[in-house]
């Protein structure tokens, strides 16, 4: 077969995963890409950025776009968040709506879908957690759903047993357009190793200040460091916008933060597949979401 017969016979497409905060849109794209490519925590606003995930599903490639949760935006940082999941969305060949069954249909998710309603994207639908709830509430919550937007598709999924996903990825893989691949085929994600440590850092934040020190803080890596020996030195700073924050963070004696850096190394030795020397620095740096420079590094575009 001929390279042009080769491209011709392959797909390949970007599908924007979008949802409201703690939809699990995270939790599916790490389940349909069967690795972790980004960051999950039980708390909303989790993700802040678009976070693209490759899967191969026999000769198409499904470029996931794991967009932040939509919600109403305050902040300078809250205000680019919802930027990125627009934008996100309008990018995209397909828009995947990831609805929580339990909660249903919310006031976030309405509002969801009346701005989808006014975009020209196909719209499919996954009622995510469906192992959570009575199964006969599944069809009434559809049918209220579609009666806001009619959908194209729709998928009982649970990103948490991975029940319903096999379907899924076989439908998207038919739906993406016919045409090249955009990644290699043995990429992962298009997040860049310097991001992917900060994020994983400010996974174990979340996971282990719980209501603390909640979306306070951001994670910078300033150096990146490779060693004659194969391993990494990375070094990470990390801004809070309180002193109090600060001292919550570091812990009594340092504990927590050695507690955040040690199972943030261990993870990212098992992503990276070799040592890695991390080392955290702590900093309170009021209104550091509001500042330009900080939102740039996040990978975000400011929206004034």
């Amino acid at each position: 077969m001929s390279g042009g017969d080769e491209a011709s016979a392959t797909r390949c497409g970007l599908v924007a995963v979008v949802g409201a905060p703690n939809a699990g849109k995270s939790t599916l794209v790490n389940a349909l890409a069967g690795a972790k490519v980004t960051i999950v925590s039980p708390k909303p606003q989790t993700t802040r950025f678009r976070i693209r995930a490759v899967v191969m599903r026999g000769a198409a490639q499904i470029v996931l776009v794991d967009t932040p949760g939509i919600f109403a935006p305050r902040r300078r940082l809250d205000r680019a968040m919802v930027a990125a999941a627009w934008g996100g969305a309008q990018d995209a060949d397909l828009t995947l709506l990831i609805v929580d069954s339990r909660a249903g249909l919310t006031d976030p998710v309405r509002a969801i879908l009346g701005r989808l309603a006014k975009g020209k994207n196909r719209v499919w639908l996954a009622l995510n957690k469906v192992d959570l709830i009575p199964p006969q509430r599944l069809l009434p919550l559809t049918a209220e759903i579609n009666a806001l937007l009619p959908l194209e598709e729709t998928f009982m999924v649970s990103a948490q047993t991975g029940s319903g996903l096999d379907r899924l990825l076989d439908r998207l893989a038919e739906a993406v357009p016919p045409g090249p691949f955009l990644f290699p085929k043995d990429e992962l994600s298009d997040l860049p190793n310097r991001m992917l440590v900060a994020e994983i850092v400010r996974e174990q934040i979340l996971r282990l200040t719980h209501e603390e020190v909640p979306h306070h803080a951001t994670v910078e890596t300033e150096n990146w460091e490779e060693r004659k020996d194969g391993s990494v030195r990375v070094d990470c700073t990390v801004y809070v916008g309180r002193a109090t924050q600060k001292a919550i963070l570091i812990g009594d004696g340092g504990a927590r933060i050695k507690a955040i850096g040690s199972r943030a190394r261990r993870e990212l030795e098992a992503l990276l597949e070799r040592r890695v020397h991390l080392f955290l620095n702590v900093k309170d740096r009021p209104g550091w979401d509001e500042e330009r420079g900080r939102l740039r590094a996040l990978g975000l575009e400011d929206m004034g």
